[in-house]
């Protein structure tokens, strides 16, 4: 087999070929990503630029977690060749602030990956034994999610290396993986901050807003949910039966809400829960009128020291000025 015909087949196996991968991608990764891409575009004005970077994380056996990410330089002007002492030096200083974090693999910006994106992966290799590509599709139009639809909403595919055996000669080729987004509570907080320009706020505001936010895609996740049984019934969608058991065991796990024992232990809680708040506001109330209180009687106390000693030095000079009249008249009377 030639070297062009090899060049000709695709890099990637067949959708019907899937990899045992459980990719975990932190949204911080997504946003980096997306900055570098549209940076490059307004440096070197060109719709396509060529993106490289590095991906860090943590992978225990078969389940990786992607967490962040940093930009890699190329050494040579073809974009084939990695310079591998950026690479290094970016990698070690990575690992004294973040020690848990390791190199698990690269990303770029295609809608396809192909034999470059092989001779790249290959450079990769001495790093970690499989290095995960996750490649941005920009112009790849949004899929919408359904719950039937196994697709990512994401413009964003990642794979994982593989080898594959075609007239007895081995060749690098690349199998699609499936990930999930993985978000926690300080990182919707970022998100949310990032995604407005990192406008200020009070902290109740910004908490109020994290919240609706959960409710409404709470929400809009119960819709979907709803909308699915809804064409099940009709017969308008396919059962999954995973799906249906797992949204069967969810709802028989939610409390009976119209239950009158429930409705009377829920009122007890809520009750206790004011309760203990009037308290709270009431000892905060206590301690503020016992301040009060005690500066009042130190200022008292000093104005009443400072009265009673001013009477005593004028009684105590009284009397020694009569003591010393008297002594005196008693003295011309006997002298």
């Amino acid at each position: 087999m030639s070297s062009m015909e090899t060049d000709d087949l695709p890099v990637v196996l067949p959708s019907h070929t899937t990899s045992t991968l459980s990719i975990s991608l932190h949204p911080l990764p997504i946003l980096n990503i997306s900055e570098h891409l549209m940076r490059l575009k307004l440096q070197q004005n060109i719709n396509s630029p060529f993106v490289l970077g590095a991906l860090l994380g943590t992978q225990n056996g078969r389940e990786v977690d992607i967490v962040n990410t940093f930009e890699l330089a190329m050494d040579d002007e073809t974009q084939l060749k990695v310079d591998h002492g950026f690479l290094v030096s970016r990698k070690d200083l990575y690992k004294q602030v973040f020690p848990s974090l390791e190199f698990i693999g690269w990303y770029t910006v295609a809608q396809a990956p192909n034999s470059k994106h092989i001779t790249l992966h290959e450079q990769f290799t001495p790093y970690t034994p499989t290095p995960i590509l996750v490649v941005l599709q920009p112009t790849s139009p949004l899929k919408p999610s359904s719950p039937d639809s196994t697709s990512q909403s994401l413009p964003l595919k990642a794979y994982e290396p593989t080898i594959e055996i075609r007239d007895r000669k081995t060749r690098s080729v690349f199998v699609e993986a499936p990930f999930h987004v993985e978000t926690g509570e300080a990182e919707r907080i970022a998100v949310d901050w990032t995604a407005k320009g990192g406008e200020g706020g009070t902290k109740l505001e910004s908490h109020l807003q994290t919240q609706r936010a959960a409710v409404q895609m709470l929400h809009d996740r119960i819709l979907v949910l709803v909308q699915y049984v809804s064409q099940v019934i009709a017969g308008k969608a396919k059962k999954d039966h995973a799906a249906l058991r797992a949204l069967s065991a969810l709802i028989a796990s939610l409390p009976a809400s119209e239950n009158p024992e429930f409705r009377e232990e829920f009122d007890k809680e809520y009750a206790d829960v004011q309760l203990t708040a009037y308290l709270s506001t009431l000892t905060k109330s206590t301690n503020a009128l016992n301040d009060l209180v005690d500066k009042y009687i130190v200022i008292t106390s000093s104005n009443s020291r400072d009265d009673r000693g001013g009477a005593r030095r004028k009684g105590g000079l009284s009397a020694r000025g009569s003591m010393g009249m008297g002594m005196g008249g008693d003295w011309d009377r006997y002298r």
